[in-house]
């Protein structure tokens, strides 16, 4: 344990339960597993009616679905400990979460903590439909948040950025999440929760040069009769990670508004450990933000020694950003989707000869 009071965990579990993308036929690397394996090995798979083939079949109707969001089940254990079931995310509405939970057969009621990456609609839509899910059954939900829930959020078009097109769905409000069974905890700092297993960082220091938050982000406040402001760094974003014993830091960044050299640089900083794997959405996709993927792509691959073993693009990342990092990572670069399972194993042995990442600016 350091100080900041993160624990090296020895078992990661990883369950992608909301993405933009389904995976399900691409080669992927050891410790990758598909849905549909993950079906076909279920104890009592439906069998084809046919009586003469007698094998598993597909049930369409039980399989994950698409969405535009991001969540993803984070399991974790420490020898001889009991394991945590934490949930970053929860995808953008109250249907595709469910039924991705219901698909992927999750134990809601292990689930002792919803983290939430930042206050957008994609992220915390299907929050109150998880605690509808966990109604009566364990301890109640605790629901990790930043306290500064904007009233609404909205978009403004380019060049000017200056006229609203649309807002989001309001976020949950915390009396909504309290009423339907969670408990709220508002946190501005980093801290360590699921036994010391799992860090929620604090606000993500800016210090990117070409990293400049969402253009054309917008939040609605009601100084003067209520108005729209830009809210172009979503500073209530935060990233969680895990320390995986000889293997490193598992990075979660759902939109990464911050940036992701932002957030790796803060994690490299305030851990000294390497990176094994980096998880989410790189928010590259819009095209006021295309000039930013080749200097991320460099940083990630070039300007951190060692570099990370694992890029996992999803949500909002986009197909270019993924040809570029497939290039500088090669099968490095996994094409994670909805109903993936990930497990990443500790290595007790190995832990002596990991090296601190080092950052070349």
């Amino acid at each position: 344990m350091n100080s900041t009071g993160l624990r090296s965990v020895d078992r990661l579990v990883i369950t992608f339960l909301v993405d933009n993308s389904i995976e399900w036929l691409t080669k992927l690397p050891a410790g990758f597993t598909h849905e549909l394996p993950q079906h076909l090995q279920q104890r009592n798979p439906p069998l084809h009616r046919h009586p003469v083939t007698g094998v598993p079949v597909l049930d369409f109707d039980g399989i994950c679905c698409g969405a535009h969001g991001f969540s993803a089940l984070i399991e974790t254990q420490i020898s001889g400990e009991e394991a945590h079931l934490t949930l970053f995310d929860t995808g953008p509405d109250t249907q595709s979460l469910a039924r991705n939970v219901k698909a992927m057969q999750v134990p809601v009621e292990r689930i002792s903590r919803v983290i939430t990456s930042h206050w957008h609609a994609d992220h915390t839509g299907g929050l109150l439909s998880l605690l509808d899910l966990r109604k009566d059954q364990g301890p109640k939900c605790i629901v990790d948040c930043h306290p500064d829930r904007p009233i609404s959020r909205g978009m403004a078009r380019g060049p000017l950025y200056d006229t609203v097109f649309g807002a989001l769905p309001d976020d949950p409000s915390f009396q909504q999440i309290e009423a339907a069974g969670g408990v709220v905890e508002t946190h501005v700092d980093g801290h360590a929760v699921a036994g010391g297993g799992v860090w929620v960082s604090g606000e993500i220091p800016r210090i990117t040069s070409f990293e400049g938050g969402i253009p054309g982000g917008m939040r609605w406040v009601e100084e003067g009769g209520g108005h729209w402001i830009a809210d172009e760094l979503i500073m209530d974003e935060r990233y969680t990670a895990i320390d995986v014993v000889g293997k490193g830091l598992v990075i979660f960044s759902a939109c990464s508004h911050a940036g992701i050299v932002n957030v790796v640089r803060d994690a490299v900083a305030k851990f000294s450990r390497p990176v094994h794997m980096i998880i989410g959405g790189l928010h590259l996709s819009p095209p006021d933000c295309a000039d930013r993927i080749e200097p991320t792509v460099a940083f990630l691959s070039q300007q951190m020694t060692p570099a990370p073993n694992f890029v996992l693009p999803m949500h909002c990342s986009g197909f270019q950003s993924k040809v570029e990092l497939e290039k500088a990572f090669g099968e490095g670069c996994v094409p994670a989707g909805v109903g993936m399972k990930v497990e990443v194993l500790g290595d007790r042995q190995f832990e002596a000869r990991l090296l601190p990442t080092k950052v070349v600016i």
